[in-house]
């Protein structure tokens, strides 16, 4: 018997296929940035290369626009 049995359970993707990745959708934007106000990882958010490039420049072209803060000062 193996001892180590893991799950076949599948996350679902970060991004579903309705959304579309773009600086205006900002509810989207916040689930890629921390608490901090960085971005967060392609690891930790599950994405494609591609997809984190595009998460990435629309939240820079968000924080340019000023819909996305550049630091969250809230403490």
């Amino acid at each position: 018997m193996n001892k180590f049995i893991h799950s076949a359970r599948r996350r679902s993707p970060s991004i579903r296929s309705d959304e579309t990745v773009n600086y205006k959708n900002i509810s989207l934007l916040r689930r890629f940035v921390s608490e901090q106000g960085k971005i967060v990882s392609r690891r930790m958010n599950r994405l494609s290369s591609k997809q984190q490039r595009m998460v990435a420049t629309s939240i820079k072209r968000a924080r340019i626009l000023a819909l996305l803060p550049f630091l969250n000062t809230d403490n």
